[in-house]
């Protein structure tokens, strides 16, 4: 088995480097992640400068980019081979609910998704890698668990995955769950430059709106890893018709 991984926090994140010690004992694994924390990079591409890329100490690769720059380089050439899985974390606080669609965690595994290959984003509920080496032994064997899923089928899937930060023994059983959703987030912060000018910082997220008993949100509150599959497609299939018949009249008046 060949698995890459990757990640949104840096080569250097202490959620990498417990995940890659997991997955080695499994599979042949290569590490291509970012030189720089790249949070809330989403699926963004670098387009108008080069990307350069660099091996460490350890054998890591790091990349002047984004997450999915790295999947891309990875899968395009730099690894000159199709891994049989991809994954993306141990991310550095959750990737819940609204999360999701900034998340450079999920942005990394999606782009796997988008190549064909079948990904997992996964991430830890709590800041601050309380019992990382836990959670890195849960997504080991979990990916044991589907292993036997990705040879039974030529289909990719793409999995967003929070673990609570919790000792092994004390994590509950996993969950299928939707994304939840998040209240709008907190109002921007402003400070002056010391020349005076204004700065802007993004405020954090807001707190959870739907938590509702089938979430993410509320499973992991249970203690529960949740697990959700993603899509990509954002069509908003139920309205196609009624916005069709929105339409119709101005069709008529052309």
């Amino acid at each position: 088995m060949r698995i890459l991984i990757s990640n949104d926090d840096g080569y250097l994140a202490p959620g990498i480097i417990a995940l890659f010690h997991a997955m080695k004992k499994i599979a042949d694994v290569e590490v291509v992640a970012p030189e720089q924390n790249n949070s809330a990079k989403s699926n963004a591409l670098t387009l108008h400068s080069p990307i350069y890329i660099r091996q460490a100490d350890n054998g890591f690769r790091y990349v002047t980019g984004t997450p999915a720059d790295c999947v891309h380089i990875a899968l395009t050439g730099l690894l000159g081979y199709k891994p049989d899985l991809v994954v993306s974390g141990i991310n550095n606080g959750a990737n819940m609910g609204d999360d999701t669609i900034y998340s450079g965690t999920v942005g990394a595994a999606m782009e796997a998704y988008l190549m064909g290959i079948p990904a997992i984003a996964f991430s830890q509920v709590e800041r601050g890698w309380g019992n990382i080496e836990d959670a890195a032994q849960w997504a080991l064997e979990f990916v044991q668990s589907m292993t036997q899923r990705s040879a039974s089928t030529s289909e990719p899937w793409l999995l967003n995955v929070n673990i609570p930060n919790k000792p092994l023994r004390d994590l509950k059983p996993a969950k299928i769950c939707r994304l939840g959703r998040r209240h709008p987030a907190e109002r921007v912060i402003t400070q002056l430059n010391p020349r005076g000018e204004t700065m802007y910082w993004i405020g954090g997220a807001g707190p959870a709106k739907d938590e509702a008993h089938d979430t993410d949100f509320f499973a992991t509150s249970q203690g529960h890893v949740s697990i959700t599959p993603l899509q990509v497609d954002l069509t908003d299939h139920s309205g196609l018709v009624s916005w069709q018949e929105c339409m119709t009249p101005l069709e008529k008046v052309e």
